[in-house]
């Protein structure tokens, strides 16, 4: 299974309820955005004059960049697939590729904030909420997880279902009967180019020409670099915090105890 999203830019009146719906269910910042919708055009295409809207959101790609480069120490977690019952126990980081739905999770808990998932996306969507940083985190990332808890109880995504001209279409791609398959095999495609190839799962379709050669105006032209170094020592620093506090803990601790052994003895 792999679950993706089709934006029918045909269907799309550029209302943001989508990004509307993304916030007040999972109660995103004002200053932060999991999903968008930016207005392209009207610009000269090669069709003639076009407008269109460009909806974006996290793409839960096949290869998604931001999951190696996360220094998180990693966890054993086992996946089950809903379906089969078939699970699959592998150690992650504090982002990873889902193995049964092939969506990818943020693990808010052990995200030290270091930006570095952040900075690996091509297409700008996560963020660092940095009102979130405590002794072990510098931030929390976030990002459209496709509403998975929402999913598990057979629910849209809350985007999906927020839709009034039903412009985003949510499913199983490996699935040739639904809605998503079928988009594709009409010709949805994913904003990637020469250099940018990493498989997204969000894609776009439009019967207009001129709106798709301004979507693929935006699609990423080159990787980002990510810092590794600033992330490691993010990491460091976080450790070494960690170390000093419990050290002062276990002084105050031995101070303690020493002067009650003295008390006793008296």
């Amino acid at each position: 299974m792999q679950y993706g999203m089709i934006i029918d830019v045909d269907r799309c009146v550029g209302c943001h309820a989508c990004v509307i719906a993304c916030k007040a269910e999972w109660e995103v910042p004002a200053q932060y955005d999991r999903n968008w919708v930016h207005r392209l055009g009207p610009s000269l295409t090669a069709t003639g004059m076009a407008a269109t809207y460009y909806p974006g959101l996290c793409n839960h790609c096949k290869n998604p960049p931001c999951v190696p480069v996360c220094p998180a120490d990693p966890v054993s977690m086992t996946f089950k697939d809903a379906k089969s019952g078939k699970t699959v126990t592998m150690d992650v980081g504090a982002t990873w590729k889902d193995p049964f739905n092939g969506t990818v999770q943020v693990d808010r808990e052990r995200c030290i904030g270091c930006g570095a998932c952040r900075d690996a996306c091509p297409y700008n969507a996560r963020y660092v909420d940095e009102s979130l940083k405590d002794d072990n985190s510098l931030g929390k990332v976030d990002k459209c997880t496709y509403c998975m808890p929402r999913v598990a109880e057979g629910l849209e995504p809350a985007c999906v279902q927020t839709c009034l001209a039903r412009a985003r279409i949510f499913g199983d791609l490996d699935d040739p009967n639904s809605a998503v398959a079928k988009y594709v095999a009409k010709g949805a495609v994913g904003l990637t180019s020469k250099a940018v190839q990493i498989g997204p799962n969000g894609m776009y379709f439009g019967s207009k020409k001129g709106d798709m050669e301004l979507l693929m105006q935006v699609a990423p032209q080159e990787m980002p670099k990510v810092s590794l170094r600033r992330s490691l020592l993010t990491k460091m620093s976080l450790t070494a915090k960690t170390q000093i506090r419990e050290i002062g803990l276990l002084g105050l601790a031995g101070g303690l105890l020493v002067k009650s052994l003295q008390e006793g003895e008296k």
